[in-house]
């Protein structure tokens, strides 16, 4: 491929002939020309547009002297944190520093600030004073509101009030993004641009809004009143359709903070043209020396075919991001880029995943959605199916049959998630039985979470019977076909509404299914979900009634450990869980017993009298692996 990288030097823009760039885009990830990356996407869309685009990727952000770098740019910065919030990438849920990062060179943690977007912009403005800065990405889009703060255990003020920017964008930003760079370019001042859909910015109470609005609260009161949080994200939740979505108010000590109606999610023709867009597919070169960006690993040889997702989970921010109504590419542009993968250096001959937030959604979840929007009072899958659901896999089987049919092509899988109550309520089985069929690589990882209904419940996901009715069908469909192929379910620990009893009775299913888990994720209460405004409130925002929340760290500790019963290491911790919570009946060596007592001394082997060790639980199941490897983000 001859596609060239964006500069990222001032020379590299003067060999261009740029006397200066019209952006510079500044994120805390490493540079790389991929469409799974954020800055990738925007960077190319602007500069089909027409404009130029400078790379300041992970700036020395502890003076300004990087950020001037390429000079002051015509019409702004571009500041985005990376792919993911810098804080999450920074630290596991238990608060510890992590000690590598997918998203920089080598891996190497340090390369980007704590709450980056906020230091890039101070830095910006330390350098060029009221020079446009425009903020984007994940992080900014999920804290463009007042939001519990877990690192700081506090409600913090949207990340635009912080970081003294002038516009946030939220959501996918291509046409948002091309709307400001047009009118930046026609000489409009950033100051005044207030009628940009997926647009927050801070006025004056007095100024005009441009859409119907929905009168929001002060940040004095969101930040000490809980309930009166969990009601400002119930209606911040409300309106995040760009149909029936109205613009949303927060006042600060006299300002007003405005958060325009979504943005339209991009149509079949738009995201087409982004996904053919020049991309070169990798990491810049500069990171060659340190072994190359990690997180080019996972996505170099997959596809993203769909965006949005209806599942709407209530831990998962997509639905406060992408948003809830599924847009998918065409056939054709899928194909293309698929046959384009087979050219590059390192394929051999496997496409990693053709999936997206949920690879089996291609359409919205209903026609209604389509001219009304999505549902404010009810989700579209859960706790049971909407009658208007719309389910069919058909596009989704040709999209496959087509891919795996190109010269070159061994195989295809698909490793995003699978939605398994879609899955199951498809009538027509050939979705599922091609998937079983074609598309496993062993392995396929399913997400139940939790087998306890009251706590599914609170998660946003379908009854357990749901997923033990997909789990026997495929075990049903992989036998048939004579293979050994395995189920990973990923499971959480210590989600709202999920008490000692619910983790003793998810331990117990998996002891029965024979399953051992090797990995499991303590709830992680991150920006912009509605399981985060449970657990710093204790309500459910979206009924107002209570919720039982586990906030204390050996009450966390103890459900998280029960999840892996069958490890000597937690015994005593389990133990101990099972005592405080009056069930000792578990503890022992009979088949229901989840933990041997204490070693007192070895017990008696009633058949020779000897004393011998204790009796390994059986953990094979004939269907399940003994443990199921699985990454968390």
């Amino acid at each position: 491929m001859n596609t060239k990288f964006l500069p990222i030097t001032r020379e590299e823009c003067a060999a261009r002939g740029w006397d200066a760039p019209d952006f510079v885009y500044v994120c805390g990830d490493a540079y790389v020309d991929h469409p799974s990356f954020g800055l990738a996407i925007i960077s190319r869309v602007l500069e089909a547009a027409g404009f130029r685009v400078a790379i300041l990727s992970q700036p020395d952000y502890k003076s300004c002297n990087d950020f001037k770098r390429f000079g002051r740019p015509r019409l702004g910065f571009l500041v985005s944190s990376g792919n993911i919030d810098s804080m999450v990438a920074h630290y596991t849920v238990s608060k510890k520093k992590r000690s590598y990062d997918y998203y920089s060179p080598g891996g190497k943690m340090g390369l980007r600030p704590d709450r980056a977007v906020i230091v890039y912009c101070n830095r910006i403005r330390e350098a060029y004073g009221d020079v446009p800065i425009i903020l984007g990405g994940l992080e900014a889009s999920l804290r463009r509101f007042a939001h519990y703060d877990y690192w700081d255990n506090k409600v913090r003020r949207s990340v635009l009030v912080d970081s003294r920017a002038d516009i946030l964008t939220y959501g996918m930003g291509e046409n948002i993004l091309l709307r400001i760079a047009k009118l930046l370019d026609k000489g409009v001042p950033v100051k005044k641009i207030h009628d940009v859909r997926g647009t927050v910015y801070l006025t004056t109470p007095e100024d005009k809004i441009h859409y119907p609005v929905e009168q929001g609260f002060d940040y004095n009161d969101l930040k000490t009143d809980k309930e009166t949080y969990a009601n400002a994200f119930a209606m911040q939740y409300r309106n995040q359709d760009a149909i029936s979505g109205k613009a949303i108010t927060e006042m600060y000590d006299g300002k007003m903070l405005v958060q325009n109606p979504p943005m339209p999610p991009l149509e079949r023709e738009e995201l087409d043209r982004v996904y053919a867009l020049p991309y070169t597919r990798r990491p810049h070169p500069i990171y060659d020396k340190d072994g190359g960006v990690p997180g080019i690993a996972e996505v170099e040889f997959s596809l993203t075919h769909n965006r949005g997702c209806f599942g709407a989970c209530n831990f998962c921010a997509l639905a406060f991001h992408q948003g809830r109504s599924v847009r998918s590419r065409s056939v054709e542009s899928v194909v293309n880029e698929a046959k384009l993968l087979t050219t590059l250096p390192g394929f051999k001959g496997y496409i990693h995943d053709v999936g997206g937030p949920t690879a089996n959604f291609r359409y919205p979840a209903c026609d209604k959605q389509t001219e009304h929007g999505v549902c404010t009072h009810r989700k579209c899958l859960a706790p049971t199916p909407c009658k208007q659901l719309k389910v069919d896999h058909s596009e989704y089987v040709e999209l496959l049959k087509q891919v795996e049919a190109l010269p070159k092509v061994k195989k295809v899988f698909i490793r995003s998630g699978i939605r398994f109550d879609y899955l199951v309520y498809d009538k027509d089985e050939t979705f599922f039985k091609k998937l079983v069929h074609d598309h496993v690589s062993g392995q396929l990882k399913v997400a139940p979470e939790h087998c306890c209904n009251s706590v599914l419940g609170y998660m946003g996901k379908p009854s357990i019977e749901v997923y033990n009715r997909f789990k026997s069908r495929y075990f049903e469909l992989t036998k048939s076909f004579g293979k050994e192929q395995y189920l990973v379910p990923y499971l959480m620990s210590s989600h709202p509404g999920s008490r000692m009893q619910d983790a003793i009775e998810l331990a117990l299913y998996l002891k029965k299914s024979g399953y051992a888990p090797e990995q499991v994720q303590d709830f992680y209460p991150t920006p912009g979900t509605a399981s985060t405004v449970m657990f710093y409130t204790g309500l459910d925002p979206f009924t107002m009634k209570k919720v039982y929340v586990a906030t204390d760290y050996e009450e966390k500790k103890m459900q998280r450990a029960l999840l892996q019963w069958n490890r000597k290491e937690n015994h005593e911790t389990i133990r101990i869980a099972l005592r405080k919570a009056g069930r000792t009946d578990l503890i022992g060596h009979g088949e229901d017993c989840l933990v041997p007592p204490e070693r007192s001394g070895k017990p008696i082997d009633r058949s020779t009298g000897k004393r011998t060790a204790n009796p390994a639980h059986p953990l094979q199941h004939k269907n399940t692996p003994q443990t199921g490897k699985s990454k968390r983000k």
